[in-house]
């Protein structure tokens, strides 16, 4: 039952781009919360809050697609090293703003802007590298550690930012978050170049198109990036979360920290006891199952926040969401690296990656609206109610994911870097 730790033994480059990860995801989570927690000070309104997942959505979607086309036809570790830098940059920028005085709502929004498109850069090439690094039959594995090092990120980051807010201030959260990306730059600059493919030629400027028209003929991967949008769009509630900290449960920054946190406590539980993943057959059915747990949990959280006294509880439900959620993301993970050749790895990771990072910023905004016209807590039982409903109507609609068997698209064994 217990994690498969066998990918950092047997490859170390895997290590050296695991660490890094880890490291820079503890730094981007510093300024996912000193973002939303500024802008709430600056506008004291969720729907403020709710559009920086607005504006982040836009770049994504339209950089996504040749981000991965670009992580398909050059050196990946030489693109990733390259995202790593300029996404400190934006971080410098918000820390040199906030340290000048308030810095402007548009300022603020533009900047974020600017880091989810170069994201875009960064995330589908790392994870397009992964089957590379490890044999095929620890790739379920490596998608449970990655797992691992981003639930660990969603702990630590989100308890260290709430301190430093309430401590030093936003200006030395955004530092943090800035030196984060040059240590992991640091540990990139260590691994063996990743060439592209051999047969790699993606279109350049019909990227998109090709992209479309690949996963057409692959239900199966199409119901996974749908199902996950479900999941994210209505059952994401961190939009409310400066609201509910500050004016419902009266936490301040340290209490908005633990609710951010709550979440990596319950996917790092989950992601430590995912050594039986890869014995699983019917791949499918648990991504439907565990979306499903996600709904009732996010769903028992909303029903929490109608009474403060309930704090800890609703911190458990939670947990207890994402401790789901994880098992839907290696599953799906899983399902999507070995499905696809190399040649196609950089733009399928995009496309993953659009889904991963825009459903919860779209989630934002759809959270933040609800609240914004009705109240947090309704905003958040709502979402779960709809995400519940989504993933029935899903499952119907395409058998194919609950019928997906894990040797139904073998592999060929990447060769270890």
């Amino acid at each position: 039952m217990a994690v498969d730790w066998s990918p950092l033994r047997e490859s170390r480059d895997y290590r050296r781009l695991l660490s890094g990860q880890l490291v820079s995801m503890i730094g981007r989570q510093l300024t996912i919360v000193a973002v939303p927690y500024q802008v709430y000070l600056l506008t004291r309104s969720s729907f403020a809050v709710g559009m920086i997942g607005l504006v982040q959505v836009v770049p994504v979607l339209v950089v996504g697609l040749y981000a991965g086309a670009l992580a398909d036809r050059v050196d990946r570790r030489r693109l990733l090293l390259v995202s790593l830098l300029l996404q400190g940059v934006t971080s410098f920028l918000l820390m040199a703003a906030t340290v000048r005085g308030a810095p402007s709502l548009a300022f603020i929004y533009s900047i974020t802007a600017v880091a989810a498109a170069i994201q875009m850069f960064e995330q589908p090439t790392r994870s397009a590298m992964v089957p590379r690094l490890v044999t095929a039959r620890r790739v379920p594995a490596a998608m449970a550690l990655n797992q691992v090092m981003f639930q660990t990120g969603l702990i630590v980051g989100p308890a260290i930012a709430g301190l430093i807010i309430a401590r030093a201030g936003l200006y030395w959260t955004y530092a943090g978050d800035a030196f984060s990306y040059l240590v992991a730059a640091a540990s990139v600059f260590l691994i063996a170049p990743q060439p592209p493919a051999a047969d790699s030629r993606p279109g350049g400027i019909r990227a998109p198109l090709e992209a479309i028209s690949f996963i057409r003929a692959k239900p199966v991967l199409l119901s996974i990036f749908l199902i996950d949008l479900d999941a994210m769009i209505f059952g994401m509630p961190r939009a409310v979360f400066p609201a509910l900290a500050t004016a419902i449960y009266r936490t301040g920054p340290t209490g908005l920290g633990l609710l951010y946190s709550s979440l990596g406590v319950g996917g790092l539980a989950g992601a430590l006891f995912t050594g039986w993943v890869s014995r699983v057959v019917h791949r499918g059915r648990v991504v439907i199952w565990s979306v499903l747990a996600w709904g009732v949990g996010i769903t028992g959280f909303g029903l929490t926040t109608l009474y403060p006294r309930l704090f800890a509880l609703g911190l458990l439900m939670l947990a207890l969401a994402s401790a789901a959620d994880v098992f839907s993301a290696v599953f799906r993970g899983t399902i999507l690296q070995l499905a696809v050749p190399d040649s196609w790895r950089g733009r399928m990771s995009a496309l993953n990656i659009m889904v991963v990072t825009g459903g919860p910023r779209l989630g934002d905004a759809e959270t933040g609206s609800v609240a914004e016209l009705t109240r947090a807590p309704i905003a958040v039982i709502s979402g779960g109610i709809a995400c519940l409903v989504g993933v029935a109507a899903l499952a119907l609609a395409v058998p194919a994911l609950w019928n997906y068997r894990s040797d139904a698209e073998p592999a060929p064994e990447p060769s270890i870097s």
